[in-house]
C-alpha cells in the first residue's frame, strides 16, 4: 500500500518513463481502453490506458463507474489532450466493485439538491471534492494565522450549563428517561438527579470560557462546533456548525477589527495559493448557475475576482447611526423595495440591508460598529450616550458581499458594575454565572472578541448558494441523516 503515489503528485510529475503505482475509483471507462482514475486528491483524473487484446473480459467487464482499482503500470508522456502524462497499465486489480444498476452516481450532471440525499457519496464528485479541498486549507490556514501570531489553541466544553447569547435556542443534554423523568415536589423535573447535577445543554459560543482564558494567556481561540435549536430551514442556517472565536486581553474594538479583517485577508490569500485549481473550477461552476438567472440578479464579478477585490480593498468602516441614515435615503427603501423597511434608528439590520452596503452602495467588505445597546448581547462594552441620546455597545460586525453578516464581536464589558446592571435589566441571572463576574472582579481589563462561522466563510471562498453544501454532513430540522 505504501507505494502508491497520489494522482494530483502523479499529474505534476516531471517523471516520466518510470513503473509506478495508483490507486483509485473509476470515473469513466471508454472503448474498453480509457480509464478515467480519480482518488480525491484533485479534480483531474488520471488517464489509465488498458491493453484490452491482452485483458480478461472478465475484469475488463468489471472496471465500472465508482470500482475501486489498483493500477501498477509505466508513467509515460500522453499524447492524448487534456493530460501531459498517463499510465500504461500492467496490471490491473479491482479492490471494490460497483454495480452500475444500483450506484446512484453515474458519469452525468446531478443537481445539488439530488446530491444532497446522498451525501455520504457526494464527495466523490467534482463540485463536493473542491468544496472540502478548499474547507481543509481554509481550516489550516485558521490555525496557521493565530499560532503565527502566538494565539493559544483553547478547546472550550461542548455541553455546557451557559447560553452565551441568552436566546433559549438550546439542544437540552440528559440521560434521564424522557417519558419519565424525576420530578421535585414542585412538580418540576429535578435536574438534581440528571447526569451532571444540573439542566445542561449544547453549546452556543465558546466565548464565556474563552474569555476566561484570555484573563491569563492574552490571546486564545477557539475552533470548534456550536449548535443552535433555531427552527430555521434557510440556504444560510444550520443546527450544527463551526466557530472560530478569538478573545484577546488588551485589545479594544479597533484593534479587534484589526485583527479580524487579517485573519479574513489571510486566510483567503492562502486558499488561493494554495487551491488554485478547484478554486477555477469552482468559478466555472459559479458562472454557469448565474448564467439561468435574470441579468440583474447575476454577480459582476467572478468567484476568483470577488476573492481577489476583497485581498485588494480595505474593509470600509461606519457606524450603525451612518449605515441608518444611507439605508434610510436609500432607492429601495424610498420605494418600499425592501421586506422590512428602514424607519429610523433602533431597527435591527436584516441580510438585505446588509447586502445592500456590501453589494449596491459601497461595492466592497464592510465594518459596522456601534450597534444600539437594546439589539445587542449582555456582555458589549456600553458606549457614553450620544448627543441624540441613543445608547450603543462596541459591536462590530463585519459582512461580505453575497452572504451578508460574516463576522460578529465586540470589545467586551470589563466594568463589572456595568455588566452585572445590564444582566439585570435582560433577566440574566448572576448567581448561575458567578465565574464569569469573577473575570471582573479579580484583575478585569479591556478585552475584545469576536465569531467567525467557518461555514459562511467556506460558503463565500467556494461560491456555493448554500450553507448545507459546505459542510460535509448537515444538520438541519427534520435531518439529521447520515
Amino acid at each position: 500500500m505504501s507505494q502508491r503515489i497520489k494522482i494530483k503528485a502523479l499529474l505534476e510529475s516531471k517523471e516520466t518513463d518510470r513503473e509506478v503505482t495508483v490507486k483509485g475509483w473509476v470515473r469513466t471507462f471508454r472503448n474498453n481502453q480509457f480509464i478515467a482514475l480519480n482518488d480525491g486528491s484533485t479534480n483531474s483524473n488520471l488517464q489509465v490506458v488498458v491493453d484490452f487484446e491482452n485483458t480478461d473480459a472478465a475484469l475488463l467487464k468489471r472496471l465500472t463507474t465508482g470500482a475501486a482499482i489498483s493500477v501498477v503500470g509505466q508513467l509515460v508522456a500522453s499524447l492524448g489532450k487534456g493530460q501531459t502524462v498517463e499510465v500504461k497499465a500492467k496490471e490491473i486489480e479491482i479492490l471494490g466493485d460497483c454495480d452500475p444498476e444500483k450506484y446512484p452516481l453515474q458519469p452525468k450532471k446531478h443537481s445539488l439538491e439530488f446530491l444532497r440525499e446522498i451525501a455520504h457519496l457526494r464527495f466523490r464528485t467534482n463540485t463536493f471534492g473542491a468544496i472540502f479541498r478548499v474547507r481543509n486549507t481554509l481550516a489550516f490556514a485558521v490555525h496557521q494565522f493565530f499560532q503565527e501570531r502566538g494565539f493559544i489553541y483553547l478547546h472550550t466544553p461542548i455541553i455546557t450549563a451557559s447560553d452565551a447569547e441568552g436566546a433559549g435556542e438550546t439542544f437540552h443534554v440528559t440521560n434521564f428517561d424522557l417519558a419519565n423523568p424525576p420530578k421535585a415536589d414542585n412538580g418540576e423535573v429535578d435536574f438534581k438527579q440528571d447526569f451532571f447535577g444540573r439542566a445542561t445543554n449544547l453549546t452556543v459560543s465558546g466565548q464565556l470560557e474563552g474569555e476566561l482564558g484570555a484573563m491569563a494567556l492574552s490571546d486564545i481561540y477557539t475552533f470548534g462546533p456550536t449548535f443552535r435549536a433555531e427552527n430555521s430551514n434557510t440556504t444560510r442556517h444550520l443546527a450544527e456548525f463551526w466557530m472560530i472565536e478569538p478573545e484577546m486581553a488588551f485589545y479594544d474594538l479597533v484593534d479587534n477589527m484589526d485583527l479580524a479583517e487579517a485573519l479574513l485577508k489571510y486566510v483567503i490569500g492562502y486558499t488561493l495559493d494554495k487551491n488554485k485549481e478547484d478554486l477555477e473550477f469552482l468559478t466555472q461552476r459559479l458562472t454557469e448557475e448565474e448564467k439561468q438567472k435574470p441579468q440583474q440578479e447575476r454577480s459582476e464579478m467572478t468567484l476568483l475576482e470577488k476573492l481577489q477585490f476583497c485581498l485588494e480593498n480595505d474593509f470600509q468602516r461606519l457606524t450603525y447611526t451612518e449605515a441608518i441614515d444611507i439605508l434610510k435615503e436609500s432607492t429601495p427603501n424610498k420605494k418600499k423595495k425592501f421586506q422590512y423597511p428602514i424607519e429610523g434608528w433602533g431597527t435591527d439590520l436584516q441580510s438585505e440591508h446588509e447586502r445592500y452596503l456590501v453589494e449596491k452602495h459601497f461595492k466592497k467588505p464592510v465594518i459596522l460598529t456601534d450597534y444600539p445597546k437594546a439589539i445587542k448581547a449582555f456582555y458589549m462594552r456600553q458606549n457614553e450616550p450620544d448627543a441624540k441620546g441613543h445608547e450603543t455597545v462596541r459591536a462590530m460586525d463585519i459582512l461580505f458581499p453575497g452572504i451578508g453578516e460574516i463576522v460578529g464581536g465586540s470589545q467586551r464589558e470589563e466594568r463589572l458594575e456595568k455588566l452585572e446592571q445590564r444582566m439585570d435589566e435582560m433577566g440574566i441571572p448572576k448567581e448561575e454565572l458567578w465565574w464569569y463576574l469573577d473575570t471582573r472582579r479579580f484583575g478585569a481589563c479591556p478585552h475584545a472578541g469576536f465569531g467567525l462561522g467557518f461555514e459562511r466563510l467556506v460558503l463565500f471562498v467556494t461560491g456555493m448558494g448554500n450553507i448545507r453544501d459546505v459542510i460535509p454532513f448537515p444538520r438541519f430540522p427534520k435531518n439529521a441523516e447520515f
